[in-house]
């Protein structure tokens, strides 16, 4: 018989060992990136094992160290404590020099994570902390995101809800670098922080958003969550029905994974729900059951504070000292582990992690200040600047419309007093700082031009004043000469001799002269457009007319029309 046991066990080892070897054969044909998205996708502890050990032997022979690195993090995962821990040293080692901005602040991450999956929140705050000044200094964002959000969900353990809410809900609405599946898990912890502090609305709204999604992509495990945290929100309504309604489904769905933290709070809301309903024996029920889960798996939380005096009054009432005295001393030993946790916790965060962000949130604040000043003080100066350049042009276009309109008036006054002549008139000498002036001439005759000719073409010339022939369109020195009977170059000779000027400069001194005099007398002449009073005095173009204006007299057409209308 003994030998028959021992052959089956044989037998047994052989297939076991057979298996095994066929399952490493079977992963050779993977990538490193195959063999990671096969480890995380799968759900068998033992089968994720065999990947994880396949997949560092494989880095080992290849003398691959990032990819021996990442070994180390896989096989860490469904470890105990001691050789978790054990993994994450060796990482830590391989990863000492590694120029990669997510080391070393991933060993602590990983760290922490680990502390907190088996419920030692001193180790995980002193590591999440550790994550943070790391991957600070490396300037990791994503790695600050999972330091400051693991430091909230440590809020959420000792009640400061609203310092969690601020956190989670500033990574699900004002980033962009984090995986889909971190932001489910930031969503469906909001939602039931947001029920500890009676955002009922927001809760609600954030569970029918991800049951409708889960629900509909086929996320089961997902899906659960926020059926949690659905009874959990009916349970804060008191609307017990509807919370168990919500929780049974947890409680099968719960208890075939290894979740132990979701299995516990399925149990206490659900025997919250009971109890609440006066439904006791079902509610003794449900809470013998988490007494038995907290046992086993060392999983405590504050609200277990809740249930043990529960416990103690039911077997109290029922007479039944031997179970109420081990209630009793259950809830003391658990009292006190969540004293110790909750005071160090309560006094750490504040010192590790609140005081180190308010300091570094007081220099940013001194920074921007300073900043702002240098800013102010600057812009100030260039304000400063700006004005002064701004009064000096405004005064000195006071000045410049002060001097036009003393101008204007000095015309109109020339004007009115007939002192304007023909030729070289009492508006140039009245204005000599703005007329050109002719030169001095000694001899007015040369010696190409006989006297008499030049004596002619003064005299055709005082006639072509006359007439006011300057007047017509096109006027050039080539039609006046043909007209007078007399060549261009004599004409040209004789008007820069006596006249002191080239013809251009001729023509526009008698149009404007004649413009000024006329201006002055003929009001219906002002009425007219600028456009079709420089048509009226030969010009071809408004902008002609005006340039000749104030060439000649120093002043704006515009300062000498709104002068004559103020009169």
């Amino acid at each position: 018989m003994m030998k028959f046991k021992y052959c089956i066990l044989l037998v047994f080892f052989y297939n076991l060992f057979c298996s095994q070897n066929n399952s490493i054969d079977s992963l050779k044909k993977y990538s490193y990136k195959e063999l990671e998205q096969k480890f995380y996708n799968n759900n068998q502890i033992e089968n994720a094992k065999i990947i994880s050990k396949f997949y560092i032997q494989k880095a080992k022979a290849e003398k691959k160290e990032d990819k021996i690195a990442e070994g180390y993090v896989l096989m860490h995962f469904n470890e105990n404590l001691p050789n978790a821990l054990k993994y994450l040293d060796s990482l830590q080692i391989i990863t000492k020099n590694s120029n990669k901005d997510y080391y070393p602040a991933r060993v602590y991450l990983l760290r922490g994570n680990l502390y907190s999956k088996f419920y030692d929140v001193k180790g995980a705050l002193g590591n999440y902390v550790l994550t943070l000044e790391y991957a600070r200094e490396k300037g990791n964002q994503r790695q600050i995101a999972f330091a400051e959000i693991s430091i909230a969900y440590l809020n959420n353990y000792i009640g400061k809800h609203r310092d969690a809410a601020n956190t989670l809900r500033y990574y699900l609405y004002n980033t962009s670098y984090l995986d889909k599946k971190d932001y489910d898990n930031i969503r469906v912890n909001l939602a039931d922080t947001y029920i500890e502090i009676n955002k009922m609305d927001s809760a609600k709204t954030l569970i029918k958003e991800g049951l409708l999604f889960t629900s509909e992509n086929g996320k089961i495990y997902q899906y659960h969550g926020y059926l949690l945290e659905s009874g959990f929100y009916y349970l804060k309504l008191k609307k017990y029905n509807n919370a168990i309604n919500n929780l049974l489904p947890c409680k099968k769905y719960f208890f075939t994974t290894n979740n132990i933290k979701n299995q516990s709070y399925t149990l206490l809301f659900l025997g919250q729900s009971y109890a609440g309903l006066k439904e006791k024996e079902k509610a003794i029920q449900i809470f013998t059951r988490l007494d038995s889960l907290i046992g086993q798996s060392k999983h405590v939380f504050p609200e277990l504070r809740e249930v043990y005096p529960y416990l103690i009054d039911y077997y109290k009432g029922k007479n039944d000292h031997e179970r109420q005295l081990y209630y009793i001393e259950k809830f003391f030993k658990i009292d006190q582990i969540l004293d110790s946790q909750f005071r160090y916790i309560s006094r750490e965060i504040p010192r590790r992690y609140d005081k180190p962000k308010l300091l570094k949130e007081k220099e940013s604040i001194i920074n921007e200040l300073k900043n702002k000043k240098l800013l102010f003080y600057s812009s100030f100066v260039v304000l400063s600047l700006i004005l002064l350049i701004f009064i000096f042009l405004y005064y000195k276009s006071k000045n410049t419309e002060k001097k036009h309109r003393k101008i204007a008036q000095d015309l109109i006054y020339s004007v009115n007093e007939n002192t304007i002549k023909k030729e070289t008139s009492s508006i140039k000498e009245a204005f000599s700082d703005n007329f050109q002036e002719p030169r001095a001439i000694e001899d007015k005759t040369t010696k190409t031009i006989s006297e008499d000719i030049a004596q002619f073409i003064l005299k055709e010339l005082e006639i072509f004043e006359a007439k006011e022939h300057f007047l017509d369109n096109g006027i050039s020195l080539g039609s006046l000469a043909k007209k007078i009977k007399t060549n261009s170059k004599y004409l040209s000779e004789i008007i820069n001799t006596h006249k002191g000027k080239n013809f251009a400069t001729y023509i526009n001194d008698l149009r404007i002269d004649y413009a000024i005099k006329r201006l002055a007398k003929d009001k219906k002449l002002r009425s007219y457009k600028i456009s079709s009073i420089a048509e009226e005095l030969g010009y071809n173009t408004e902008q002609a007319f005006t340039q000749a204006f104030k060439k000649r007299t120093g002043a704006p057409l515009s300062a000498y029309l709104k002068e004559m209308e103020r009169l």
